[in-house]
């Protein structure tokens, strides 16, 4: 999974060939798992370019999208865009083991023409395109990339305490540096006081929820020892040694 992290960018322009069975099967093997787990109905949509077919809705920034993961959660449900953050960005790492390109969209998509099926009490909170991509970056990409200004924030600026941090810490939060984030503004702050670890966002009725989530995610990853509670500004519980 630190492979995966390291691996991992947003692709925006994919090659129209099939994921390769075994891929599908490992994906919707883990979506069914996770599903189980957070309460979500995540849903892997293939062979359906309908959702960013209109220039209108993508604002020209995909080409060749045809599948994707639905993220869908129930409308009631105060934790669905933080979990949605945690396993979708689970999947995301699985697919990027699969050889496959991925991204996060929060907006840019036709939501009516997504191709999942969502209850009365559930929400579409977003999708992650994904398939096959060339290797390198596009002109395009690039192009888009130099527009959006990606600069990533250095670790310090990510966290405070009041005392020198373990490696251990550190090497969760090169992880979370890694994370992508809505409009890339990486808005998680994590604290170290008092011998205490918490992390938190702002605004978490919107896609800063998601971006908890994903960096969650990723710190465990990094940090390899412990487990975070759900919910905004929750603690960080060590259950083990690096």
């Amino acid at each position: 999974m630190k492979n995966a992290i390291d691996a991992r960018r947003s692709y925006r322009k994919y090659i129209r060939t099939p994921i390769s069975p075994q891929s599908v099967e490992k994906l919707r093997e883990k979506i069914d798992e996770y599903n189980k787990i957070s309460g979500l109905n995540m849903q892997l949509v293939l062979n359906s370019p309908e959702a960013f077919e209109k220039t209108s809705k993508t604002y020209g920034m995909f080409t060749g999208v045809e599948n994707y993961i639905a993220l869908i959660g129930k409308t009631e449900d105060e934790l669905a865009r933080e979990k949605i953050g945690y396993y979708g960005e689970a999947l995301v790492l699985l697919a990027v083991k699969q050889g496959l390109g991925t991204c996060w969209v929060g907006a840019s998509y036709d939501k009516d023409a997504c191709n999942a099926e969502i209850a009365e009490d559930e929400s579409l909170y977003g999708v992650i395109a994904l398939g096959n991509v060339f290797s390198g970056k596009s002109a395009r990409e690039s192009v888009i990339r130099g527009a959006m200004h990606i600069k990533k924030k250095s670790i310090k600026d990510m966290y405070r305490t009041d005392t020198q941090v373990p490696d251990w810490f550190i090497n969760g939060m090169n992880a979370v540096q890694k994370a992508p984030s809505a409009r890339n503004k990486q808005p998680v702050m994590f604290y170290y006081v008092d011998g205490k670890i918490t992390c938190g966002v702002f605004d978490y009725d919107g896609f800063e929820a998601m971006d908890l989530g994903i960096a969650k995610l990723h710190f465990e990853i990094g940090a390899g020892n412990g487990k975070w509670k759900p919910g905004n500004n929750a603690e960080y519980e060590i259950t083990g040694q690096c």
